[in-house]
């Protein structure tokens, strides 16, 4: 039965705002991300009034975006609608807008409409984007893994190398669109190398009657001299074995010199790829430029101890967006567990601004690093325990699930991974997007070769099937897009 009129009406006056908090000080926090959605969280109870923007509706766990682009998850299972998780905060108010310009002086945010937010505090949680190091021509063939859109697109391209590779009579071209390059060897791309051998091998081997999916040659390219640069040389080591169990070939001290569609350049060295995700760098978003105060290379705004812009107490840069050197000198990590940890210092700060107390630095709490490689392959850097292999996953697990926002979602990836796990299925194999042909172009595939259908009941042919596979039917796959953080630690 519906509810009555007046129970409606009641219902939606216990969350309205509270109209005597425009006489409070008003707070303007920018990006709904790991950063932006703590620190609107902890000013639940402080006496202000907060505005929350974003340029989605909705906050991504983008941890777990490869297992978008990887098929293993449906992007519902890691969004959540930010006016859901904030709906019981009454101080808070949720736009759908995007800032372009941040006036200091002012006090002012600019919006992407024309309309412009006047703030007595300001927190930039703005996060960050693919940085391609001056080559943004790179973008089109080789997507970078920052939101919900570049997984579906990246899930796409490597469905459809597998689809047009069953169709392919020519087996040199049949060989490169089996041939994926992973480009950096950070968290991400280890994590996308390992899922994509994962999906080859273990997966999709029973889905195809021409090929044999196994065979894909999956390529993690480092310009550094060795993967994962952040962690310690054993669990580094750990994590190339583990790698190589599954196939994937590393290859550190590989500096890429130009991509286009289905190469990869080393220097005089061309390498086939037909899908190709870069993992190799961000950047702060633009917005920060907007700030007027200097920012490092990377486009982040050196920030004071307290987490403030110099020379404006109010206003603070948190995040992937901010530059603040840790006890070793060295800028600190553009993780998620720094983000909320500066995301609540900056709260705190603010409350103590308004009860008149003394402000304090802001220092951060490492409580360890985690990498996941594949099914029952990870390494996980815990104070001073280093930790690979079963154990290592199953601590990855347990803190990716921890974090999750919302219990629907950790009860949908529980269940999801745990059927992944005993069965090696993975039902969000869906197509969506670009038409085939289209695709054929951007994989740097000619004219095709193809095969013409087989007949019903017809029984494998060409090199590399075997007996007994059949067409898989896929799953139904929610789509949304969001931007976000990326990567939580232990």
């Amino acid at each position: 039965m519906a509810p009555r009129p007046q129970a409606r009406h009641a219902a939606h006056a216990a969350h309205a705002p509270d109209d005597a908090n425009e006489d409070r000080p008003h707070v303007v926090v920018i990006g709904g991300g790991f950063g932006g959605l703590t620190a609107t969280q902890a000013l639940a109870k402080a006496p202000v009034r907060v505005t929350l923007l974003d340029r989605t509706n909705h906050h991504t766990f983008q941890p777990l975006l490869y297992q978008i682009a990887t098929a293993g998850l449906s992007p519902a299972d890691i969004a959540q609608p930010i006016r859901a998780i904030v709906h019981k905060q009454h101080n808070v108010s949720v736009l759908l807008a995007e800032a372009v310009k941040i006036d200091l002086d002012a006090r002012e945010v600019h919006l992407d409409d024309g309309a412009a937010l006047r703030w007595d505090f300001l927190i930039v949680a703005c996060g960050a984007e693919t940085s391609y190091f001056g080559h943004d021509e790179w973008q089109e063939v080789a997507p970078g893994l920052k939101s919900i859109p570049d997984a579906v697109a990246i899930r796409t391209r490597v469905l459809v190398a597998f689809e047009l590779a069953e169709r392919e009579e020519n087996a040199a071209m049949r060989e490169e669109l089996l041939s994926f390059v992973v480009i950096g060897g950070g968290p991400t791309g280890v994590e996308m190398a390992g899922a994509l051998a994962e999906l080859s091998k273990f997966v999709l081997d029973r889905d195809f009657r021409r090929i044999d999916p196994a065979a894909t040659k999956v390529r993690l390219l480092e310009a550094g001299p060795r993967i994962l640069p952040t962690f310690p040389d054993d669990l580094a080591a750990s994590a190339v074995t583990q790698l190589h169990e599954l196939g994937v070939e590393v290859r550190a001290g590989a500096r890429v010199t130009s991509i286009e569609p289905g190469r990869v350049h080393l220097g005089g060295e061309a390498l086939p790829a037909s899908v190709v995700v870069w993992a190799a760098g961000v950047r702060a978003q633009p917005l920060t430029a907007t700030l007027g105060v200097p920012v490092d290379k990377s486009g982040r705004v050196f920030i004071e101890p307290d987490l403030s812009v110099p020379g404006h107490p109010n206003a603070f840069v948190i995040g992937d967006a901010a530059h603040l050197d840790g006890p070793d000198g060295q800028p600190l990590p553009g993780v998620s567990p720094v983000a909320m940890q500066q995301a609540r210092w900056a709260a705190k700060i603010i409350r103590k601004t308004l009860a008149g107390e003394e402000r304090r630095p802001f220092h951060y709490v490492d409580k360890g690093s985690l990498a996941t490689i594949g099914r029952s392959r990870a390494i996980a850097m815990v104070d001073r325990m280093h930790l690979s292999g079963l154990v290592a996953w199953l601590v990855w697990l347990l803190v990716h699930i921890f974090y999750l926002i919302g219990f629907k979602n950790r009860i949908v990836v529980m269940i999801t991974w745990a059927w992944s796990y005993l069965t090696y299925g993975r039902g969000a194999r869906l197509v969506v997007g670009e038409p085939t042909g289209h695709m054929r172009e951007l994989l740097g595939m000619g004219p095709s070769q193809s095969i013409p259908a087989a007949p019903v009941g017809a029984g494998p042919t060409g090199a590399g099937s075997e007996p007994g596979h059949a067409m898989a039917h896929e799953a139904n796959d929610g789509t949304s897009q969001t931007d976000g953080k990326r990567r939580v630690q232990a």
